[in-house]
């Protein structure tokens, strides 16, 4: 890698123009390997320089990124088709009206855009001056692309995102020259309960037209945006104490309180316990001094939780006792149940109903067939075979994501966070069992009869042929009849003769066996 530790270039001020011919004389000597000397602009020499130390530190990270800064573009994560929904679900949806009043009305006729992306770094929305949007979708400044770091280089959203700091980027500043000839300014956005990053709020435009107040603007425009943000997150909080008040009452002098989705305390019972402003949900008794007879339980609520501090269990002879003490659970470990043997899939949270497509069925069943966990490109082959596009993919978990939780379905790789309790495991595990009357009734109409994805697909056959080979091999002429009364054995010659040869004279099943065998033996 090219050593760029050198004395920084001062852009804060003078003419912009004369600041990217500058900057360009820079940006070709440090990234040939060399110190910037004798750089001259309009006849003048202006001496050693070299970017600005936020600049060097994003073209170390960019270039580590393997990023050319001959020519790159961002990937493309979303498809047009897919964004209404993704932005729907987005915090920052609501937002967007105001941040439009603010970068864009207010900034009047100023030739410029708006840019609002996810924490990955992926645009959302982009609004603004018509003219530059079309020089936007030249460059790939577009809705549903990629601007981290490591996917384009040093951009002020994706140097944002990095550094959790409010940037600017200026002209030659850009990694890829592709971008020499804008100007961005970008803030990150935080989310008030947790302070995790929830995505970047940019203006963008020609460089001989960007105000370089535009960066102060773009830093209060990601203010307002926290401080809306704050104001829904207190509402929904206020509306979570009012329905699980009695949940905490219940507990009756039992040290306890209500947590939000996130973690955050909205309501104690007690000042026995010294609770921090957010307890992580994953690890509930960190931070909190509870003493020697206590331990920490997280029960989930509808939207929330209930943290409750009850005594260990003590020995008949004082004392809190090793072998009967109830250990406290180091994390919440969610439950999710599966019903996919169906033409009609189900699922449940922690109890509580979800409401599921076949699309995110499928996606669940092949999480859960993978519990280590798959890349995008691969849940694409698994789920649409051959034709999968992992962008496609990506904009399916996303919503999946929104619906289910961000702590159940985990990314990079994708995997299901949870315990499963699904309903093709206990087939396959009453199979291995030699329980074939609970597999028979546990199979129904198989995996997601309907679904033509794959992973599901093969799960399926595997599935319905060994419960058919089973049977057939269980001599056990009952199970037969059960089983060639499903859809699976009706019309299946091989099952029915075996049964026919199994079944005593005078059974009264066997006359109704030996007129559908003949039926499917014409019919062959």
């Amino acid at each position: 890698m090219v050593d760029i530790s050198m004395r920084y270039f001062d852009e804060s001020s003078g003419d912009p123009l004369r600041q990217a011919r500058l900057l360009e004389q820079v940006h070709a000597a440090v990234l040939g390997g060399d110190v910037a000397d004798d750089v001259c602009v309009d006849g003048k020499r202006k001496g050693t320089c070299s970017p600005r130390p936020v600049v060097v530190e994003s073209w170390r990270r960019s270039l580590a990124a393997r990023i050319d800064p001959n020519g790159w573009q961002p990937p493309v994560e979303f498809e047009t088709a897919a964004l209404p929904e993704i932005r729907a679900e987005h915090p920052l949806a609501e937002c967007v009206p105001l941040l439009r009043e603010t970068l864009l009305e207010a900034a009047g006729d100023t030739p410029h855009i708006m840019i609002v992306t996810d924490a990955a770094g992926t645009i959302l929305w982009r609004e603004g001056n018509p003219e530059i949007c079309r020089k936007a979708d030249d460059v790939l400044l577009s809705e549903g692309t990629r601007w981290s770091e490591d996917a384009i280089g040093t951009n002020a959203m994706g140097t944002t995102l990095a550094t959790g700091s409010p940037v600017r980027i200026h002209s030659a500043e850009h990694l890829v020259r592709t971008y020499h000839a804008w100007t961005c300014a970008a803030s990150p956005v935080h989310d008030p309960e947790t302070g995790a990053v929830l995505g970047s709020i940019d203006v963008s435009g020609p460089l001989r037209t960007m105000h370089p107040a535009l960066t102060a603007l773009v830093t209060a425009a990601a203010r307002l945006a926290e401080n809306r943000l704050t104001d829904r997150m207190r509402r929904e909080h206020e509306r979570l104490r009012q329905r699980h008040l009695p949940s905490l009452r219940a507990l009756r002098g039992e040290p306890g309180a209500l947590l939000g989705p996130r973690g955050h305390v909205i309501e104690t019972n007690s000042g026995e316990l010294n609770l921090p402003e957010r307890v992580e949900p994953t690890r509930p008794e960190a931070g909190i001094a509870v003493g020697d007879d206590r331990r920490i339980v997280l029960e989930p609520l509808s939207g929330g939780y209930l943290l409750r501090a009850p005594r260990r269990n003590r020995s008949p002879h004082g004392g809190t006792s090793g072998v009967t003490r109830t250990p406290a659970p180091a994390a919440v470990r969610h439950t999710l149940r599966l019903g996919l043997m169906s033409e009609y899939p189900t699922a449940e949270l922690d109890g509580q109903r979800l409401e599921l497509g076949t699309r995110h069925a499928e996606l669940l069943a092949a999480l859960a067939l993978r519990p280590a966990g798959v890349s995008s490109e691969r849940l694409a082959l698994l789920v649409h075979g051959e034709r999968g596009n992992p962008v496609t993919v990506r904009a399916e978990i996303h919503r999946l994501r929104n619906q289910i939780g961000c702590a159940v379905v985990r990314t990079k790789p994708y995997r299901l966070d949870a315990s499963i309790e699904a309903d093709f495991h206990d087939v396959r595990e009453a199979l291995c069992e030699g329980a074939l009357r609970s597999a028979l009734a546990l199979h129904g109409a198989g995996l997601l009869p309907g679904s033509e994805a794959p992973v599901v697909r093969e799960e399926r056959e595997e599935l319905a042929a060994g419960l058919r080979g089973a049977v057939l091999g269980s001599e056990d002429p009952d199970l037969l009849w059960s089983y060639a009364s499903t859809e699976h054995g009706r019309d299946d010659i091989e099952v029915l003769e075996h049964l026919l040869s199994l079944l005593p004279r005078g059974d009264w099943r066997r006359a109704g066996t030996r007129a559908r065998l003949a039926r499917l033996l014409r019919e062959q």
